[in-house]
């Protein structure tokens, strides 16, 4: 519901009144329609994760409120780098070409597909913030088997979907802030599961990638 919250004050910036409106790229305060369907993803992840959370088991411990802050802060920035158009930051990185935003709204599908799956292979080991819940799994089945966390590679794919859809310095410099976002929290997980379940997952961080297959 946040993502589907922050996208809706996405859209309404870009009609802002005249108070509003000059922080945007001028040219761009007219949203393409494709952009607009770009937002389509976000809104269903949104809405899926809110509705599956109930399903969550009680957490034994979890990560301070200051670091859980953290990366609400810089991933929620990100988004909103991706999506808006701000001015200084409107010049082109790719052809401004209905193929190149046709083929970033696909990567954008195939993230959220992604999520999704490893979201219910993940089951009740789920949670937002990093946690280890009572009875917790070592989960290594769907795409666990290949990568430990798929879902932060689903929600860099989807990212990296929406800046290809503007193709737009913006979005560009939003995707990194999104890439060192979960990068960071990849990094203080790992930690975290070391430490739950020791040789275990030490093992585990051989046989398999951390969120891209050959390169990480």
């Amino acid at each position: 519901m946040q993502i589907a919250a922050m996208i809706g004050a996405v859209i309404g910036a870009l009609f802002a009144r005249p108070v509003i409106r000059p922080w945007l790229a001028p040219h761009l305060t007219q949203i393409s329609p494709i952009t607009l369907i770009s937002l389509i993803p976000w809104v269903l992840f949104s809405l899926y994760w809110e509705i599956e959370a109930k399903n969550s088991a009680p957490a034994l411990s979890s990560e301070s409120k200051t670091a859980r802050m953290v990366h609400v802060v810089l991933s929620n920035i990100a988004v909103v780098l991706i999506i808006l158009p701000i001015r200084g930051l409107n010049q082109r990185f790719e052809p401004d070409a209905l193929p190149i935003k046709v083929a970033g709204l696909a990567a954008e599908c195939a993230g959220l597909a992604l999520a999704i799956w490893a979201r219910r292979v993940l089951g009740r080991n789920w949670s937002g913030e990093i946690t280890i819940k009572e009875d917790h799994e070592l989960v290594r089945s769907g795409p666990y088997k290949l990568i430990r966390h798929p879902i932060y590679t689903a929600l860099l794919v989807m990212c990296a979907g929406t800046a290809i859809v503007s193709g737009q310095m913006h979005a560009l410099a939003g995707l990194a802030l999104a890439i060192l976002a979960y990068l960071r929290k990849t990094r203080l997980e790992e930690t975290n599961l070391v430490n739950a379940f020791g040789t275990r997952y030490s093992q585990y961080r051989e046989d398999t990638w951390a969120l891209l297959p050959g390169i990480f």
